[in-house]
């Protein structure tokens, strides 16, 4: 069985840095596609990132230019770096997974358990 758990998040101030990581299961963790996510109370869920099997990033312009996703394929670990964090910023962040090997994000079928990231003074 296949099973993603996040870890890193905290409380920060507005312009802070923060480091999530999500360990991974399974035997070929490098083939498959990886994301992260994140829902506030009161909104829907939103996509943070993708990385796809073939190194392709992808982020929404909110994230464009402050997170980047990563990974480690030995350690079987995918990585979102955060700077400069906003407020609005503040929600469950979780990772995720696309293990078909068709197109990113044909489908999210494996979820971790989601990681508290909040921005205040």
């Amino acid at each position: 069985q296949v099973q993603l758990v996040e870890s890193g998040g905290d409380s920060v101030q507005p312009g802070g840095s923060l480091r999530l990581s999500c360990v991974a299961s399974g035997y070929t963790f490098s083939n498959w596609c990886m994301g992260w996510f994140r829902q506030a109370p009161g909104k829907e869920r939103e996509t943070v990132a993708r990385l796809d099997v073939r190194g392709r990033t992808a982020y929404p312009n909110f994230s464009k230019d402050r997170f980047t996703i990563y990974k480690d394929d030995g350690q079987k670990i995918l990585y979102l770096q955060m700077h400069s964090l906003k407020p609005e910023d503040t929600a469950i962040y979780y990772c995720a997974a696309d293990t078909t090997r068709t197109y990113c994000g044909y489908d999210w079928n494996t979820w971790g358990q989601g990681t508290q990231v909040t921005v205040s003074l």
